[in-house]
């Protein structure tokens, strides 16, 4: 028989599955990697489950976990992958709002991997500068400085030609 704390971890991630995918696809562009990323912050939420749904703010404490897990996941030497010039499939023809899309995450990718995580967290997650500041630990000054010049990078590129 199912502990209640199980059913009710359960029926949190399942919840939770579609949203925590996506924000770890935007922090990584990579579906393969943020799987294992969501992975990862799953398992990590099942081991302390028992004093994590007693939080208040339990999104923001998995979101932590998930942003954390992604940068130590990006400190590990297998992760540095190079690019190369042989495609391995052809690219299936993309229309106006998957190419804007496409570019707007290509423009993401290019920053740096602390102003890429406050854009998506202030943005995406819409969360508060405090709550930022948190889960990346660090100041709400250093969250928005980052955050302002992400965006006045990611306006720069979208004007270049």
């Amino acid at each position: 028989m199912q502990r209640p704390e199980e059913s009710a971890y359960r029926d949190y991630v399942t919840a939770r599955m579609e949203v925590l995918r996506r924000t770890a696809y935007l922090l990584c562009r990579d579906w393969f990697l943020a799987d294992d990323l969501v992975s990862i912050t799953i398992g990590k939420l099942y081991r302390h489950w028992l004093r994590a749904r007693a939080m208040t703010h339990l999104d923001a404490y998995v979101r932590q976990i998930l942003v954390r897990t992604w940068l130590d996941e990006r400190q590990r030497p297998w992760r540095r992958e190079e690019p190369t010039e042989d495609l391995p499939e052809v690219p299936v023809a993309m229309g106006p709002d998957l190419v804007e899309r496409a570019g707007l995450l290509d423009l993401l990718a290019e920053l740096p991997v602390r102003r890429r995580a406050a854009v998506v967290l202030r943005f995406y997650c819409d969360l508060s500068v405090e709550e930022t500041a948190e889960i990346l630990g660090c100041s709400a000054g250093t969250v928005k400085s980052q955050t302002a010049r992400a965006l006045d990078t990611l306006r720069a590129r979208v004007v270049e030609p």
